[in-house]
């Protein structure tokens, strides 16, 4: 199956229904003509004009098509640092530096033949921001460098002169990022007058500046593109070149995949943050590069933060996943008879608790659970205790166990009743450590007379002696749908170690947080959450292991080992039951963690 997780970062907490996702990607187009960097930028990401720039300092202009560059009409004023909007017919660059490296308000529009020199701005400048998405009647410009320094100054283009305007609240310059119109803006990044990278975002609504939300990193010379409620802030200066890239949702500021390549002083345009383009720069030598930013389609069940969520009925843009807040134990029925260390199946509304060990020893009372109440069936063949189990409350299989030490027995539930089916190679017991369907799973670690590396996997008929694990454990936890892939966590005395399992060998990945022993989990190989344990003491915490890291996550409300869980379920639905608090308990608890927050409608 396909993750985002596998291609970038870290998944999604939790899930709405099967979303088809657009994973924002940055992918090369066509060069252009002439490398440089500091140009003016016009247009989308399909219909662009870059002008000007430097070294050495030009008034060349191209234009882009969609898949490559044209040479046109030079501007009158070859200069650097300048800025520009409108669309490829008709254009306005504005400010700058000359060869002189003197810093001019020159002003000059563009009718898709010819560049015309106009009215200059009121003050000039250079390396200042820019609306990208304004027009070349309304333009705006803000910011920048003077002789003197940095600048705070704004003015408006309404198409043949220019007025000031609402100050920025900071002084920056060195900000091609910009967004949005002559109206409703954007200002992100810059450098201060100290000459610092700063992560500061300004939000300018026609006639002021207000403060928003800052970018999650300080840097200048960026690229920007898009609107005031839905843009894109790419590559610049962070004490090096850069390719990193944030999207704006209208309330905050989201890492996504970086540029392919790293650089600064980028040409760009872009309608919003699913659509831009990046041109030129330095990497720091002077690049031509140019990269789109696009949302080819992935179809996935695991959702990460900052990825396009697209119904899978509709082609329309619906907003952007966020991470949703932890989720939360509840109480829930409790069963007929308490006890510890019982096989395991089904999910939160439909499991199975086979076999126990309570006040009365060691049973083979199996209880089915229907999401309102606990009923017993009929019982395991064999009464015992600390055995393995994986799939669900229909068809599943309970192994092992105890007394005596390192049983073999397999038992196969049909949702009704238990039968007996081939053993295990190496009778064992004391492990959750272990995952899988009525016939494709796997048990790795336990005891005999010992902690044990022993891995098998079942095929739905028999078992089969697999590559052990590299720690032995006891009491470990698992998580996994096949005899293909899978962790195992954990173990006795309070291991942190996990390993996982590609069908074949066993890697070290990330430890968790609290090493802890016999406990239970819920979910797959790459998301997941695993709860409760001997740490010592009985643990309440939560983990949440999302294919590469543990996070940890809301509490039990009480502190149990040797209970029973849903490894069938998910990562946001589980059901934890019985165990040792102490003493033997019936006590259950249910976890549910809310879907995906998806906001901001941008269609």
């Amino acid at each position: 199956m396909t993750t985002l997780k596998n291609l970038k970062g870290t998944a999604i907490q939790f899930l709405d229904a099967d979303p088809v996702v657009y994973v924002g990607t940055w992918a090369a187009g066509a060069n252009a003509n002439t490398g440089r960097s500091e140009v003016a930028s016009a247009g989308t990401s399909t219909a662009n004009m870059i002008s000007g720039g430097e070294p050495p300092i030009t008034g060349a202009t191209e234009q882009w098509n969609g898949s490559s560059w044209t040479e046109v009409a030079d501007l009158n004023q070859a200069r650097y640092g300048l800025m520009g909007a409108g669309t490829t017919t008709a254009a306005v660059s504005f400010g700058g530096a000359d060869p002189g490296n003197n810093r001019i308000g020159n002003t000059e529009t563009w009718n898709g033949s010819a560049w015309t020199e106009v009215a200059d701005l009121n003050e000039g400048r250079f390396r200042l921001g820019s609306a990208q998405s304004a027009t070349y009647t309304a333009a705006l410009a803000f910011g920048g460098a003077d002789p003197g320094g940095g600048v705070a100054s704004t003015e408006t283009w309404n198409g043949s002169s220019w007025t000031e305007v609402g100050d920025l609240n900071e002084a920056n310059y060195n900000i091609p990022g910009g967004a949005g119109t002559n109206t409703a803006a954007l200002q992100m990044g810059g450098a201060n007058g100290s000459g610092n990278e700063v992560a500061t975002v300004e939000s300018w609504n026609g006639s002021a500046w207000t403060e928003i939300a800052d970018l999650n990193t300080a840097r200048d010379g960026l690229g920007g593109a898009g609107t005031q409620t839905s843009a894109l802030a790419y590559g610049g200066h962070d004490g090096s070149v850069t390719g990193k890239t944030e999207s704006w949702d209208g309330s905050s500021w989201t890492e996504v995949n970086d540029m392919g390549t790293a650089r600064q002083q980028i040409g760009c345009g872009g309608a919003n943050n699913a659509a831009a383009l990046a041109s030129v720069g330095e990497t720091p030598s002077t690049s031509a590069a140019t990269e789109e930013w696009s949302f080819p389609p992935v179809t996935a069940s695991v959702v990460q933060e900052g990825d396009m969520w697209f119904n899978s009925s509709s082609s329309t843009l619906k907003g952007y996943a966020k991470s949703a807040p932890a989720g939360t134990w509840a109480s829930a029925p409790s069963l007929n008879t308490a006890g510890a260390f019982f096989g395991s199946l089904g999910t939160q509304t439909a499991a199975v608790a086979a076999g126990r060990y309570g006040p009365a020893g060691q049973q083979g009372i199996s209880e089915s659970y229907n999401g309102t109440s606990w009923a017993e069936g009929n019982d395991l063949n064999t009464a015992r205790r600390e055995v393995g189990s994986f799939g669900t409350n229909a068809a599943g299989i309970v192994c092992g166990g105890r007394p005596p030490n390192g049983l073999a027995i397999t038992e196969s539930y049909n949702g009704t009743s238990y039968t007996e089916v081939n053993d295990m190679n190496t009778g064992r017991s004391d492990t959750m450590g272990n995952w899988g369907t009525s016939t494709s799973g796997v048990w790795a670690s336990g005891y005999t007379t010992t902690e044990v590396n022993n891995t098998e996997t079942w095929d739905g008929t028999s078992w089969s002696n697999a590559t052990v694990v590299n720690t032995p454990r006891s009491y470990a936890a698992g998580l996994g749908r096949s005899n293909t892939d899978g962790i195992v966590i954990g173990g006795y005395p309070a291991r942190t170690i996990v390993e996982q399992w590609d069908g074949s060998s066993w890697t070290e990945v990330g430890d968790l947080n609290e090493g802890r022993s016999s406990w239970n989990s819920s979910g797959t190989e790459s998301l997941g959450i695993v709860f409760g344990g001997d740490s010592p003491p009985k643990s309440v915490n939560t983990e949440l292991w999302n294919g590469t890291s543990w996070t940890e996550l809301n509490n039990l409300s009480t502190g149990v080992a040797g209970h029973g869980g849903t490894k069938n379920g998910s990562a946001n639905t589980a059901l934890a039951f019985g165990g040792v608090h102490p003493p033997y308990s019936a006590q259950s608890e249910q976890w549910d963690a809310p879907s995906a927050v998806v906001t901001v409608t941008t269609s």
